[in-house]
């Protein structure tokens, strides 16, 4: 699937160095469950996208039954790096960087891996850690944050894990205060679900589970009662808000425009997880917002998703379909820069 809403949007100036208009720039994040290419050309003070790409790739099925990432997925993944490489080399781009997150990282032959990827296309996939990742997402979408707010979290619920970052409203902006990576995501959390209808107490064991993993960094900062105070903003960057937004919204098909920037309820987003894990696979993929390659995935990150705000309920939150590919352009900018 091509990220055809990303292409020929601006990246808010926030954040965008200066001084470097007119260079081209490529983000590529080979997650566990997709892999998505971002190629920008520097503005001012920010970037504009010109091209992008995105496939549902699921390099991480299967690695539940013995830590190693399967032929299939493999194959998958690479058929879809093949076409990233052929955007690169056809755009010319001379500033590049690719991760590789939970899959990779966790996996017995993930580096036997990215060995391959490198051999086959041509591409150096980097593995970062994931404290990177988390800093990475941060930076891309920052500029969403209330300002106003003395503290903030930002979720990203990905396909092998969930980074849950703790923030801190310094003079100089938003600080990472502390942070913990859960080893929870849509492609895991889905293996476990099935693709129909959720049984409530399959569906409750994890909503328990998520919330009780989050429970050292809650009593470690004193967050609840920074929540119940209205001292804290929420955001989220991941598939599962973004999808729940548009749902929200009502909207015939998914429309980045708006999504991107906008607020989530709490009692909107339990009121529709409830009605997603109570439908059949088939009554999923008809919704123009999901589709068949979706249909089980958006339930697993619901369940992720309301264990986050069982310990945290805020009134509503914040959705980012933005994130570790713009943190990483934006770095990209601030080497070539300096």
């Amino acid at each position: 699937m091509v990220d055809a809403d990303a292409r020929g949007r601006d990246f808010p100036p926030a954040g965008g160095p200066a001084g470097i208009a007119d260079a081209t720039f490529a983000a590529l994040d080979l997650g566990t469950n997709n892999c998505r290419l971002l190629v920008a050309r520097a503005t001012g003070e920010g970037f504009r996208v010109v091209d992008a790409f995105s496939r549902i790739v699921r390099l991480g099925e299967g690695m539940s039954r013995d830590n190693r990432l399967t032929e299939a997925a493999m194959g998958r993944a690479i058929e879809a790096l093949h076409v990233c490489a052929a955007k690169l080399r056809r755009r010319g781009v001379p500033h590049f960087r690719g991760v590789a997150t939970e899959a990779c990282r966790r996996a017995e032959n993930g580096m036997q891996f990215l060995s391959r990827v490198r051999d086959e296309t041509g591409l150096m996939l980097e593995p970062i850690a994931a404290s990177e990742e988390a800093e990475l997402a941060l930076a891309g979408c920052a500029p969403l944050l209330d300002p106003s707010k003395p503290f903030g979290i930002v979720f990203d619920i990905g396909g092998g894990s969930t980074e849950v970052m703790w923030l801190e409203n310094a003079p100089d902006g938003w600080r990472m205060a502390d942070m913990v990576s859960l080893p929870w995501g849509v492609v895991r959390v889905a293996e476990i679900f099935g693709p129909g209808t959720v049984a409530p107490d399959a569906y409750e064991a994890v909503v328990a589970r998520i919330a009780g993993e989050l429970a050292a960094l809650d009593a470690a900062n004193a967050i609840a009662g920074r929540v119940a105070r209205g001292e804290v903003d929420m955001l989220g960057t991941s598939g599962t808000v973004t999808t729940l937004s548009g749902l929200a919204m009502g909207l015939t098909r998914y429309q980045r425009d708006l999504v991107d920037g906008s607020w989530l309820d709490l009692g909107d987003m339990r009121r529709l997880s409830a009605t997603l894990a109570d439908s059949d696979f088939a009554t999923r993929a008809a919704n123009p917002c999901i589709g068949p390659e979706r249909a089980d995935l958006v339930v697993a990150g619901c369940a992720v998703l309301e264990g986050i705000c069982r310990l945290w309920p805020v009134e509503r939150l914040r959705v980012a379909d933005r994130g570790l590919r713009e943190g990483i352009l934006l770095g990209l900018m601030r080497a070539v820069r300096a």
